[in-house]
């Protein structure tokens, strides 16, 4: 008996020891909304991290925020575990804002799912300047989505159409699902970003997009289920060049001040996307938003689900 009350310490103390990058959060069957990592990168060419987009899924219904790199194929991966993300389902997605690591998707989520029978437009929604994007993806598709829908393929002219809604502050969608605010944060010189709260009869989430540290993500949350929050290695970030300290620091949010935000904000979970380690190891990264932060803190990685 003692020796199977040793072998059980040694088991808890061995799970306790395992590095928080290695927990996959897995919602409780009672949930009805699941929150699908599609990809947690950055613009670093990283193999293992897809550009920035999460899944929020309510039910079968998919609300996507971001597209970056690969969103499409992550989608269908994750449609193994959730299938309400084939890619058919990819309808509505919000974006915060429009750099290219959260939009080089975006010609993919219109065309691919139009291709492989979605039977809607895709409606999208985000800052100033998306229409124009629209506008210019669509004509540079022209010829194939031209030959797709009157040639022998027979396409669905609709499905190759975008609705697109520009939006500001508030409320910017509501169905019977979820309602979806987004709130102006800070990222550097963008004239315009966005992150997202959606409330579901289950669960709230905020999502930040990329910002510098910004108050209003504290007044979002404020003691929501989940948020999803971007992050950079301080360690990592003291050993750059001064240029390159002086682009982050007023574009992204510290380890430190993260930690800080957290707290203001009481999430019961707080995840980490977009994490810029700069040299710095991933459990590092976590360790550091703990020294000022009490709560939980996952690090997120491409397919995970909360």
């Amino acid at each position: 008996m003692a020796w199977a009350r040793l072998t059980l310490l040694a088991f808890i103390l061995a799970a306790c020891a395992r590095p928080p990058q290695a927990v996959r959060a897995v919602p409780a069957a009672t949930h009805r909304t699941r929150l699908v990592m599609l990809g947690t990168g950055t613009p670093l060419a990283d193999p293992d991290r897809s550009g920035p987009s999460v899944a929020i899924v309510v039910d079968d219904v998919v609300y996507i925020v971001d597209a970056g790199p690969g969103v499409v194929r992550r989608a269908a991966t994750a449609a193994r575990e959730t299938p309400a993300l084939a890619v058919k389902n990819l309808k509505l997605v919000f974006f915060t804002h429009l750099h290219s690591d959260h939009t080089l998707g975006y010609p993919d989520l219109i065309l691919s799912p139009a291709v492989l029978h979605r039977r809607a437009p895709l409606v999208a929604y985000g800052p100033r300047g998306l229409r124009d994007m629209t506008t210019h993806v669509l004509a540079a598709w022209k010829k194939d989505i031209d030959v797709r829908v009157n040639g022998l393929e027979h396409g669905d002219a609709d499905a190759y159409a975008v609705d697109v809604h520009e939006v500001e502050p508030g409320v910017v969608y509501r169905d019977d699902r979820v309602t979806v605010s987004a709130f102006a944060v800070k990222h550097g010189s963008w004239d315009e970003a966005l992150g997202y709260r959606f409330e579901t009869p289950d669960r709230t989430i905020v999502i930040s997009g990329d910002t510098a540290p910004s108050d209003e993500v504290v007044t979002a949350c404020n003691g929501c289920d989940i948020l999803v929050h971007e992050v950079y290695s301080q360690a990592g970030f003291d050993r750059l060049d001064a240029s390159d300290r002086s682009y982050h620091s007023v574009f992204h949010t510290s380890a430190p001040e993260l930690a800080r935000i957290a707290t203001a904000a009481r999430p019961a979970q707080l995840v980490l996307y977009h994490q810029l380690f700069f040299g710095s190891s991933e459990s590092a990264l976590v360790d550091e938003v703990r020294v000022g932060y009490p709560g939980v803190v996952v690090s997120a990685h491409d397919l995970q689900v909360f």
